[in-house]
């Protein structure tokens, strides 16, 4: 980042977004953390940063609208370290929760990058998910380029804190996932009853 400025670290985060392995979670920490040794501004990370969260994420909406259902996922099937099921459950959510599923996915480990292929897959308006994943991303993208700026050399304390973040927001929408599904079955036993 030092050497390639703000834009390196807009390119780390499209292509962490390409190749969900990448940790943002490491990379946004570093982004401040370079910023506040005058690098770069806190602006142009956190600029460059969300820009290249979009250009990852468009690229893989249009990858999805370009591929359809069916081919890409015999294409997922064959990069490493990315399950069909992610892909699945993903698809699943995006289905069940339409463009909410693109901004709150954009806070979400895993989801952040995958949920723009359903996007694609299903078509959504291209505005609408650019808008979406703008304001997703800014605000994920802010909050851990400014933990890294203010932390200063301990930048690396972040990364500790994200994993317990990330757990608890995993556990919060599996927790989402089981209310939802309880309460449609309760709702649809109901009606049986009623009938």
């Amino acid at each position: 980042m030092e050497t390639i400025g703000a834009p390196g670290a807009g390119l780390a985060i499209a292509l962490e977004n390409l190749f969900p392995p990448l940790p943002s979670e490491v990379i946004l920490p570093l982004a401040g953390f370079t910023a506040s040794r005058g690098n770069f501004s806190l602006f142009e990370a956190i600029l460059w940063t969300t820009l290249g969260s979009v250009v990852g994420a468009y690229a893989l909406y249009a990858l999805g609208a370009w591929l359809g259902r069916d081919r890409m996922r015999r294409l997922v099937s064959k990069v490493p370290l990315i399950d069909i099921e992610d892909v699945d459950r993903v698809e699943d959510w995006f289905n069940r929760h339409g463009y909410r599923a693109v901004f709150f996915g954009r806070m979400i480990p895993l989801f952040r990058s995958l949920v723009s292929i359903p996007a694609g897959i299903e078509r959504m308006p291209v505005g609408k998910f650019l808008l979406l994943t703008t304001a997703g991303s800014l605000i994920w993208n802010s909050l851990f380029v400014l933990a890294g700026f203010y932390l200063g050399e301990n930048w690396h304390i972040v990364e500790q804190y994200a994993d317990v973040f990330q757990k608890i927001v995993i556990v919060a929408v599996v927790l989402f996932a089981v209310y939802f599904v309880v309460s449609k079955v309760r709702k649809h036993r109901a009606d049986k009853r009623v009938q």
